[in-house]
């Protein structure tokens, strides 16, 4: 009986030495697996960036659905397989703004953190001798500033002044503009033509894929920028893939076969790049960025009449500060990064290189006098407060008639639920609530004559802090020096 007690006790024992030990090992495995988890949620030190810039791709010029309560956010006829992927890898920003409505002063802020106003660089066409482009920092320059071991790239269309190697890039096509990319400023411009290369897309992704491949093998951090020539015109595309929408029926406003076929082109270009990533294995190390320099043309031909544009239910289009010219399609997916996420948090051009430097890890670099915020934060998913930017609110300057699209020189400031637009002929503005009135139809400026004046205050303060160009009637601002022009706020 004794006996019996005894090992009824040592296997008492021998069980909870055996659940102790059991309930060790399991919470070993459990820490690990937090740990990788949370390994796997942080952004790492010195990623690769890659911003793959659409050129004249509106808001809804892409099958991704930039924000989920607007049916309209998407096309009705075009087709992106390749982004939508990436889109349910990463954020989309359904408040994304270029920082201009034409490509030269909307890529200058992309790479200085600086509105066009700042720079005084507001329309395509203009000196650029007033520019201090080796001074500046530009986003080559400040991540080499943070790791020296970065390499940078840029191929495509440049669009600016100046030269590539001048802003820090290592390696590049040189300053090219809308022509090397095939573009005939004329009524062809619109005619759809067949090629096997449309619009340079796959010699582009095949230098960006080899340039990849030799960053990874020098085992370099890098940031590559593909500024793609297509969807800007002239209308190009492969045959097959103008022969896959020959039988689709036509969305309600994006109607051109030409352009539908051009707009899958250039996603099969970013399935191409996405492959490559995968196949190599630096997806957990790499941000993918995704964005157009401006909203779409109107309708095609681009200066042909019409009610409603390819932006619809945006208005208006490339060329004005109304919405459909400066609200773009923005997709970033990366490490740390919440898949299939969206933010409503209106972001611009300007916050990308404040934003970059960030994910970079920077500890360095106090950027001056930019316009810029960052937006990391809200990416790693650590707040959904509001950018903090030097000035608050994202501003638009367009000081010159345009003979194609508005014809009224107009500035625009976008700051929390609001946009004020102010003409500049005759000092009127008016008032939206964007998140209530995409479509910019309701003038609120009379019934909220408060919030018109403080966005007034806000936006005629700022252009005369930056010195902005100031609109004078028969000023075009092209080609001559801005010092002989001397016309600013």
């Amino acid at each position: 009986m004794i006996f019996f007690k005894y090992k009824k006790q040592q296997s008492f024992i021998i069980i909870k030495e055996v659940f102790f030990l059991t309930g060790i090992l399991l919470l070993f495995f459990a820490c690990n697996s937090v740990d990788n988890s949370k390994e796997k949620q942080t952004n790492p030190t010195s990623p690769n960036f890659i911003l793959v810039l659409a050129d004249d791709q509106g808001w809804n010029g892409t099958s991704v659905k930039m924000m989920n309560n607007e049916s309209g956010s998407k096309s009705d006829y075009f087709e992106t397989p390749n982004l939508e992927l990436l889109s349910k890898r990463g954020m989309r920003f359904s408040d994304a703004y270029s920082s201009a409505p034409v490509c030269a002063p909307s890529r200058y802020s992309i790479q200085f953190g600086k509105t066009p106003a700042r720079l005084s660089l507001i329309r395509v066409g203009m000196n650029t001798d007033h520019i201090d482009h080796e001074g500046f920092t530009s986003i080559p320059k400040a991540l080499k500033t943070i790791n020296s071991k970065y390499r940078t790239a840029h191929f495509g269309k440049w669009g600016m002044g100046s030269n590539p190697t001048v802003f820090g890039y290592d390696v590049s096509d040189g300053p090219t503009k809308n022509k090397d990319g095939n573009f005939d400023n004329d009524r062809s411009q619109w005619e759809h033509v067949l090629k096997k290369d449309p619009k340079n897309i796959f010699s582009l992704t095949d230098k960006a894929i080899e340039f990849i491949k030799s960053s990874k093998a020098e085992e370099k951090p890098f940031y590559l920028q593909i500024s793609h020539y297509a969807v800007h015109s002239n209308i190009e595309s492969k045959e097959k893939s103008s022969a896959r929408f020959e039988d689709k029926p036509k969305g309600a406003q994006q109607k051109d076969l030409g352009f539908a076929a051009m707009t899958f082109d250039l996603d099969e270009g970013l399935g191409l790049l996405l492959n490559k990533i995968k196949e190599l294995d630096i997806e957990d190390n790499t941000y993918i960025i995704y964005m157009s320099d401006n909203g779409s043309v109107p309708n095609i031909p681009g200066a042909k009449k019409y009610e409603k544009s390819y932006n619809y239910p945006l208005s208006r289009g490339k060329w004005d500060a109304y919405e459909g010219g400066v609200r773009v399609p923005l997709i970033i997916a990366g490490p740390g990064i919440k898949r299939g996420t969206e933010s409503a948090t209106p972001v611009s051009g300007t916050d990308l290189l404040p934003t970059l430097i960030d994910l970079a890890g920077n500890k360095k670099i106090k950027l001056a006098e930019i316009d810029g915020g960052s937006f990391a934060s809200i990416l790693l998913n650590k707040t959904n407060q509001n950018i903090k930017r030097p000035v608050d609110g994202i501003f638009f300057h367009v000081p010159y008639k345009n003979g194609i699209a508005l014809k009224r020189p107009h500035s625009a400031l976008r700051k929390g639920d609001y946009k004020l637009i102010k003409f500049q002929d005759d000092k009127s503005v008016l008032l939206f609530d964007l998140v209530k009135d995409k479509m910019e139809q309701l003038d609120l400026a009379n019934q909220k004559p408060a919030k018109a004046k403080e966005l007034e205050k806000i936006l005629d303060n700022y252009l005369a802090d930056v010195n902005a160009p100031k609109w004078q009637d028969g000023i075009t601002w092209k080609n001559t020096p801005l010092k002989e022009i001397n016309s600013n706020y």
